[in-house]
């Protein structure tokens, strides 16, 4: 089916749910429309590098890029197909933007959902202004609302006969060790996903990345990039405490039977908390590592949620991957298995399974 054909049928998809009334229509649009811009934009790494007019930096990117790629196929057994074989720079510095949202006194996400993929707590958008003016409708019914860049997405592999995912402008140069983490967590998107259970598929996308980025580093990087990594991972680990240690405090607040005049003064406290400890952390070892700041200054329930679904199974997947031997083949079954599985019998064989 040649582009042209695959819009049509997919402007086609998007014109069958105008019954559920216009602004579907408009979404549904606005994705097809974007997506096919990024895909029209990309060109084989192959073409980049036989070009002269290629930025060296870039050039090296790519090429280390390629690197990452046979990589995960050989060592991570990780898909080999079309997807980051290509490149394109789209002028901006985010892939989609997504809309979280979640209710004032809980963490857990609102969901949309969607043809094939089912449903999700998010809501993504190829430009920021209808992401925020989104996150905006839903602030004024009393929702909790962030709106934040996403560097890549995954199309699950069902592209790849289109030329798969590329790599993009919005990641190519971060430091080594972050580029293949990236790779990686997309990869394994084509692996295994399990419709409606956003935090089971994302946690185990990050356990894969994780795995296969420690691995990377010890077999293929060098001493700088090692030392690059450990210096980010480090503030990583402790914004991660911190932030399980306020959706434990904040849950806890929820969850209880407590008026909900209480349970909003005591989330004021840990809210109060968070900010005071993490300052505390900046004027000590911290070092205010770019970045953080801004997430904790605007740290509400929606933000701890989609924290929540990329964190909160890593533990699990991580023993799994023991479980079977440190073997990506056996463990990628074992989790496809689990993916066809009702969502609670799935989350309760996980548990098992530890």
């Amino acid at each position: 089916m040649t582009r042209r054909a695959w819009w049509l049928a997919a402007a086609a998809a998007a014109a069958a749910l105008a019954v559920s009334g216009c602004s579907t229509l408009a979404y549904y649009g606005q994705a097809v429309n974007g997506h096919l811009d990024l895909l029209q934009r990309a060109r084989p790494i192959e073409d980049w590098l036989a070009d002269p007019a290629t930025p060296a930096p870039l050039r090296e990117r790519l090429q280390l890029a390629q690197r990452m790629r046979a990589f995960a196929v050989t060592e991570l057994k990780l898909p080999d197909n079309a997807s980051y074989r290509r490149y394109a720079d789209l002028n901006r510095n985010a892939a989609v933007w997504n809309v979280v949202a979640a209710p004032e006194l809980s963490l857990t996400l609102k969901t949309w959902c969607y043809p094939v993929m089912g449903c999700a707590g998010y809501r993504g958008y190829y430009r920021r202004e209808p992401a925020d003016e989104l996150a905006g409708e839903l602030h004024t019914e009393g929702w909790e609302t962030s709106v934040y860049g996403v560097p890549a997405y995954s199309t699950l592999g069902w592209t790849n006969w289109l030329g798969g995912d590329p790599l993009l402008n919005t990641f190519v140069f971060w430091p080594e060790g972050e580029l293949a983490r990236l790779v990686f967590h997309e990869l394994a998107h084509q692996v295994a996903y399990a419709n409606d259970d956003t935090t089971f598929n994302e946690s185990f996308a990050v356990a894969v990345e994780r795995l296969g980025g420690r691995r990377w580093l010890e077999q293929q990087a060098g001493e700088a990039a090692r030392a690059d990594y450990a210096r980010l991972d480090e503030r990583r680990q402790q914004f991660r405490a911190l932030a399980l240690k306020t959706r434990q405090a904040l849950k806890a607040v929820y969850d209880s039977a407590a008026p909900d005049d209480e349970k909003r003064r005591r989330k004021a406290e840990v809210m109060a908390a968070l900010r005071a400890e993490h300052a505390a952390l900046k004027a000590g070892p911290w070092d205010g590592f770019a970045g953080y700041d801004r997430w904790i200054e605007r740290a509400n329930n929606a933000s701890f949620g989609v924290q929540a679904a990329y964190d909160d199974l890593v533990p699990q997947f991580e023993r799994l991957f023991e479980r079977h031997g440190r073997d990506f083949e056996r463990f990628y079954a074992a989790v496809k298995t689990l993916a066809a599985l009702p969502k609670d019998q799935r989350r309760a064989t996980l548990a098992a399974a530890n």
